[in-house]
This record gives C-alpha cells, sequence and structure tokens, in this order.
C-alpha cells in the first residue's frame, strides 16, 4: 500500500483562511486589527528568518505585526522590561519571545513576565501546567503539537483508545504533543535516547509523532502497517543533485515509510506550515477574548 499525504500546506490554508475571515470581522467590530509582538534578541539567522514568515503572515492574515529586535548583548532586564510594556499594551494581543534566546539569558524567567492571555506560543508555566493535569484546559497550547493534532484530525485519526508513540520529550514538542494525545484518550508512550528497543515500541503505534531531529530515523520495519505517522523534524542533509547542494528531510524516511503507513506528512510541506498557522490562531483567539 501506498500511505495517504497528510497536505499540511492545504491544511494550514484552510486555518489561516478562517483567522484572515474572523480577523476581518474583528476589525468591522472594533475598528482594529489583531495584534501580535515578536521579540527578537541576537542575530540567528534561522530565528530572523521565522520571525520575518510570521510577520508576512499576519500581514495576510489582515492582523497587525509589531516586531521588537534587541542585540544579542540585551541584558535580562531589557527583555523583561520590553514584555512589560506588551503586557500592558492593548494594541498586542499576543506575545511571541522567538527562541532560543542568545547564552546568558533566562529563557524560563522571560516566559514567565508573558502575560497568560497573551501567551500565545503557550509555553507560560501555567498554561503547560494546565496541559498536564486531568480536567485543565490551558488559554493556549503550544503552535507545534497543536498543529500536529489537527493535520491527524483532517486526516481522519481516530484517537481513543488508540495506541500512540511520541519518538522525543522535548518541552517544545514532545512532551505538549503526549499531553495532547492524552486528553484525546489515546494511551500514549513517549519515546527518547534511553527507550529500550524503541523500534518495537513504534511497531506498536497507531499513531506515531517523531520529533528527535534524526535525519530518516525512523524506517519502514518501524511502522505499524496502516498507522498515522507524523513527521516533525526538520533536517538538511546533502544532495549532490540539488542545486544548492543539500534538502530538508524529516525524522522519517518518507520513501521508505509511506509504503507501510496508512497516511503521512511530507518534510517540506507537513507540519512545518502549521506552527504558524496555529500562531494565527492563538492571536485571533486571544484577540476575540477580549470582546467577550
Amino acid at each position: 500500500m501506498t500511505a495517504t499525504l497528510i497536505d499540511g500546506t492545504a491544511i494550514a490554508a484552510k486555518v489561516r483562511a478562517q483567522v484572515a475571515t474572523d480577523a476581518a470581522a474583528y476589525f468591522a467590530a472594533t475598528g482594529k486589527k489583531p495584534g501580535l509582538a515578536t521579540v527578537l534578541v541576537g542575530d540567528n539567522a534561522g530565528s530572523q528568518s521565522y520571525v520575518k514568515s510570521k510577520r508576512k503572515a499576519c500581514a495576510e492574515a489582515g492582523m497587525e505585526s509589531f516586531g521588537f529586535e534587541l542585540p544579542k548583548t540585551a541584558t535580562q532586564d531589557e527583555v523583561e522590561s520590553l514584555v512589560a510594556r506588551l503586557n500592558a499594551d492593548p494594541e498586542v494581543h499576543g506575545i511571541l519571545v522567538q527562541l532560543p534566546l542568545p547564552e546568558g539569558l533566562n529563557e524560563e524567567s522571560v516566559l514567565n513576565k508573558i502575560s497568560i492571555d497573551k501567551d500565545v506560543d503557550g509555553f507560560h508555566p501555567v498554561n503547560i501546567g494546565r496541559l498536564s493535569m486531568k480536567g485543565r484546559q490551558p488559554l493556549f497550547v503550544p503552535c507545534t503539537p497543536a498543529g500536529c493534532m489537527v493535520l491527524l484530525e483532517e486526516a481522519g485519526a481516530q484517537f481513543k483508545g488508540a495506541n500512540a508513540v511520541v519518538l522525543g520529550r522535548s518541552n517544545i514538542v514532545g512532551l505538549p504533543a503526549a499531553m495532547l494525545l492524552l486528553h484525546r484518550d489515546c494511551t500514549v508512550t513517549i519515546c527518547h535516547s534511553r527507550t529500550k528497543d524503541l523500534a518495537a515500541v513504534c511497531r506498536e503505534a497507531d499513531i506515531l509523532i517523531a520529533a528527535v531531529g534524526r535525519p530518516q530515523m525512523v524506517k519502514r520495519d518501524w511502522v505499524k502497517p496502516g498507522a498515522y505517522v507524523i513527521d516533525v523534524g526538520i533536517n538538511r542533509i546533502a544532495d549532490a543533485t540539488k542545486k544548492s547542494g543539500s534538502r530538508l528531510v524529516g525524522d522519517v524516511d518518507f520513501d521508505d515509510v509511506k509504503e507501510v503507513a496508512g497516511a503521512i506528512t511530507p518534510v517540506p510541506g507537513g507540519v512545518g506550515p502549521m506552527t504558524i498557522a496555529m500562531l494565527m490562531r492563538n492571536t485571533m483567539r486571544s484577540a476575540q477574548a477580549k470582546l467577550a
């Protein structure tokens, strides 16, 4: 069999179209646009590119984008003071501090300072705490794991009682993804570098989310026939056939695994577009909550 392709680009476009509709309605009701503030500290090229993409997405959705850039020499107090000003600004509905921060800055302390009702990245300790508890609902869920769940829903995955395996235990993807699956009544296993017989554990998964940062690690014989495979990895490998000399691949060996999986995300064009789409949706929801 050949797996059904889960088209993240198309699904993200649907999410962003709905956000644009909601933003237009918000503007009609208030005369103002929903606003997202991005804080970039330092000169990390990847972070700069990502922030640029977020600002472009805001413009396309009819939302306001406020960009703030601080040098890598910025102090803890300077970063936290900026966050405090944005917390107090009624034009700002969402605050995103681009991670990672330069060495020497306390990341947790900065995230703690973001007002919980503007934490559209979903990393405030209270939001993460609520996500990890039964019967609690966070105001916002981290964007990449939330995007993974939308992809699974759109692909028709059944959650209740399903065996779900998450490869990776990062604070950004692995752990929140596992919590989201648990909330949907999956039986969840979180795998990491110390997991014994990793391939055998993965073969039990009806839903497999790979987020470890190791190119093409997941092979065909790791995957249960018919499983839903979500590949969060973005890795650059050498490829002499490409003009750039390299290409992007995921943590899953796509060409190998697609022959056994029931549904699978590509890289690129899978999870990546969903992250920014979910950020836009979270910001829109923050703005709407102010009208409630």
